[in-house]
């Protein structure tokens, strides 16, 4: 199989079911940006961050890939002809949403409270996470745009509104063991 078709060479791209849209279409920003914001989250990965971390990333990033999945299937083509889901064994799950808020609670209960909003950086770890978390909040607008026009998984826009949470989490999490400096944003007076 080829990386190269020369199908999309016009401007436009198949959804799942066969269906073409144009690449700017509202649906592929959707699932680009979920696609952009996996490949942030496995430079995270590659960093110097222990194995726990290393090792749910690993699991966020094929949860991700269903998303992508879901993003990437229009409503009228969710359904096989024999009837059968086409994404049955790919749903997301309450289990999922549950696992990244126990995490968020596990990593909060090792950090100082927030008393401020906290400045993006500190190290470079700690910004590839905040950059991850804000495309991740770009994904779940972009998916929230989408479901104005057709349906979108509700536990789609749901997972990644709580992973933009345990990101923001992570980041302060990595901040804290790498001791860098987690700089309060004090507004002028």
């Amino acid at each position: 199989m080829k990386v190269y078709t020369k199908t999309g060479d016009a401007g436009t791209t198949a959804l799942f079911g066969g269906d073409r849209v144009t690449k700017d279409h509202i649906r592929i920003e959707s699932y680009g940006t979920v696609d952009e914001l996996n490949s942030y989250i496995g430079l995270i990965r590659d960093q110097q961050i222990d194995a726990h971390y290393k090792n749910m990333l690993i699991e966020i990033q094929d949860r991700l890939f269903t998303i992508g999945a879901i993003l990437a299937t229009p409503p009228e083509k969710e359904t096989l002809k024999n009837g059968q889901p086409r994404l049955q064994k790919l749903g997301i799950e309450e289990s999922d949403i549950e696992l990244l808020e126990n995490e968020i609670d596990t990593m909060e209960s090792h950090l100082p409270p927030m008393t401020h909003f906290v400045l993006p950086g500190g190290h470079t770890t700690v910004s590839y996470c905040h950059i991850a978390r804000c495309v991740c909040r770009r994904a779940e607008r972009l998916s929230v745009h989408l479901s104005h026009d057709e349906p979108v998984a509700p536990i789609a826009l749901k997972y990644l509104n709580r992973l933009s949470d345990y990101l923001f989490v992570l980041a302060r999490k990595l901040a804290f063991d790498l001791k860098a400096d987690e700089v309060k944003w004090i507004p002028r007076k």
